[in-house]
């Protein structure tokens, strides 16, 4: 049966905390000569992990119809990570291995956006969640929550976790009033060996602080996120003195060092590197969030001088990490000796055929459910240049935005205001074809599940908002070749932080400095007045202060909705029957360099 809150709280009545399993039958362990030539035992341990699987169950794009691919050869999915796991248990034994994950499980396809709003979970006599069972099918032994888990509401979260028979961990998830846990903080499971004393191994999930802001709507006032830092080292010393022999740490947290929203919060985001330096006694730390490979890396901790081992497997279970860790019996007591990490392609092997069978009919309804028409496109609309050009297929998510705001606003005190809105290139492939438009194709424009808000700005902060989105530029000299691929993305901003902003018009002069780039910023064929009062349709992730525009989360708030965005967008379609760019496209921005268009 699934480990949940209610169990945890139940138990931790008892032991203090956590989630406590016993390993079944013995594992085997080697003999072998220790320090000074007294026969020692040693114990051999695998600890395999992935994250941000982000509901790919199958190497399959919904959003192209088509089995995933890439320049890289890449392959996805947990029937993927299926095989490789086997593999591994198979060469190491079942009965030395961990499987764990490290969060972003129940968003990101619409595979779980059809089991969290179309045939919804939370329903009575509603389905299981397909990443519950697959995850349930492979055998994870505990998934830390990532800050994803949170974008269906709590009561979708809730009903996943009782699902899966696998804690979720989340250490610093607090009750928003009593700051106790709210979700099990750890895990342990014991591995015998015999002919010595079993090893104790401890798995403390730790999530990401960034939930407070980005789900404000679901979390605030019922759940506190704190530091990663502070949290584990309140709860490794714990561990330690349960008897752990290993801690292993798994957080939806990057290594960078770096946090996306600013000063908004006391807490790192990308903290795992911190939490190696900062706090004794961890051996090792599944990294994720980030979306980045990182194989092995080592850091080394502050105050005790040991290396904790850190691995990040490529999201969407492109990868598979495995920690090995060898331990030695010694004077009564296990002991890490040695530590290493690597990572397993995917692609290197085949679907498993458990687990496409199993959840094959949840596929096929998924696959039915985008390929629904629902209107006709006169031309083919694209986002391949949408980063640095004003493309028609943004002002489509930006006139939707408006339209839904202006109509929820009708007849109060701020329906005499404009309504202006911000949209980002989110994806670079993204294509409307001209004839038949399908759920699928308005899906891809809008990958994530973001809702909609309707915020009050001024001029002034509106011209502060896109000084700070032109930030994204490189700066280029106005008489300098013009690279595409070279001209965006600067200091690392992704292109999901770069916004246009519809209802006012205006250039972006990337020769001059990041901070004066805004140019001939117009409202209605007029200079933008600063004090002049707007309606801002934004996103929830903007409106909660992700990307750390200046503004716009401190604003008041007019009105906001459930509905995701992408729905928005396939009803105002289906309503109109045809997507036409003359019923919407507009060209507000461009870039110039010294006054010249560069296009």
């Amino acid at each position: 049966m699934p480990l949940n809150r209610r169990k945890f709280l139940k138990r931790s009545a008892v032991t203090g905390a956590g989630v406590a399993v016993a390993g079944a039958a013995a594992a085997p362990a080697a003999q072998a000569a220790a320090r000074g030539g007294r026969p020692g035992k040693r114990y051999s341990l695998s600890v395999l992990g992935t994250t941000d699987l982000h509901g790919r169950v199958f190497n399959w794009d919904y959003f192209k119809d088509a089995d995933y691919a890439d320049a890289a050869g890449n392959t996805q999915g947990l029937a993927r990570i299926s095989t490789l796991v086997d593999q591994v248990r198979a060469e190491k034994g079942r009965r030395n291995t961990l499987l764990l994950d490290a969060g972003d499980t129940i968003q990101g396809t619409p595979l779980t956006y059809y089991y969290a709003k179309v045939d919804p979970i939370t329903a009575e006599g509603g389905p299981v969640h397909p990443m519950a069972r697959a995850m349930n099918a492979i055998g994870y032994d505990a998934v830390a929550l990532g800050n994803h888990e949170f974008n269906y509401g709590i009561e979708t979260l809730r009903k996943f976790e009782e699902q899966c028979d696998f804690p979720l961990l989340g250490a610093n998830a607090v009750d928003a009033k009593t700051l106790r846990p709210a979700f099990p903080p750890y895990f342990m499971k014991t591995f015998r060996v015999p002919g010595a004393r079993p090893v104790k191994v401890a798995v403390l999930g730790l999530t990401n602080p960034g939930i407070a802001i980005w789900d404000k709507a679901y979390v605030q006032g019922k759940l506190a996120f704190p530091g990663l830092e502070e949290q584990a080292a309140k709860w490794v010393p714990k561990l330690k003195s349960m008897g752990a022999d290993v801690v292993v740490v798994s957080a939806h947290s990057g290594s960078s060092g770096t946090s996306s929203y600013g000063d908004q919060l006391p807490y790192v985001e990308n903290a795992a590197a911190n939490v190696a330096r900062q706090v004794p006694d961890i051996d090792a730390i599944l990294v994720g969030h980030a979306h980045v490979e990182i194989p092995e890396l080592k850091v080394t901790n502050d105050r005790t001088g040991r290396t904790v081992v850190l691995s990040e497997p490529l999201a969407y279970a492109q990868r598979l990490s495995v920690f090995d860790f060898e331990l030695v019996f010694s004077r009564g007591r296990w002991s890490v000796e040695s530590v290493s990490a690597k990572v397993l392609n995917s692609n290197a092997v085949a679907d498993d055929p458990k687990i496409t069978k199993l959840l094959s009919d949840e596929h096929a309804k998924v696959v039915e459910y985008v390929n629904q028409v629902v209107g006709t496109a006169t031309q083919t609309l694209t986002t391949v240049d949408a980063r640095y050009k004003d493309a028609p297929i943004i002002d489509l998510i930006t006139r939707v935005q408006e339209d839904v705001v202006r109509e929820a606003l009708a007849g109060t005190e701020y329906a005499a205001l404009p309504v202006i809105a911000q949209a980002s290139p989110f994806s670079r492939t993204s294509e409307i074809p001209a004839g038949e438009v399908t759920i699928r194709d308005l899906s891809s424009l809008y990958v994530y599940d973001n809702t909609l808000v309707a915020k009050l700005m001024t001029g002034a902060q509106l011209r502060a908002y896109l000084e700070y989105s032109a930030e994204y530029f490189v700066q280029t000299a106005a008489d300098a070749p013009v690279d595409v691929a070279k001209l965006t993305n600067a200091s690392n901003r992704p292109d999901y932080n770069y916004d246009y902003v519809s209802g006012l018009s205006y250039d972006i002069d990337i020769a001059r400095a990041a901070g004066s780039r805004i140019r001939n910023l117009m409202y209605g064929g007029a200079a933008l007045d600063d004090a002049r009062q707007f309606v801002f349709a934004v996103n929830n992730y903007r409106a909660n202060g992700g990307g750390a525009f200046p503004h716009v989360a401190s604003v008041k708030e007019l009105w906001s909705e459930s509905t995701e965005i992408r729905t928005r967008i396939a009803e105002w379609v289906t309503v109109k029957g045809v997507l036409d760019p003359a019923d919407f496209a507009s060209v507000d921005w461009r870039l110039t360099r010294d006054g010249t268009p560069v296009f």
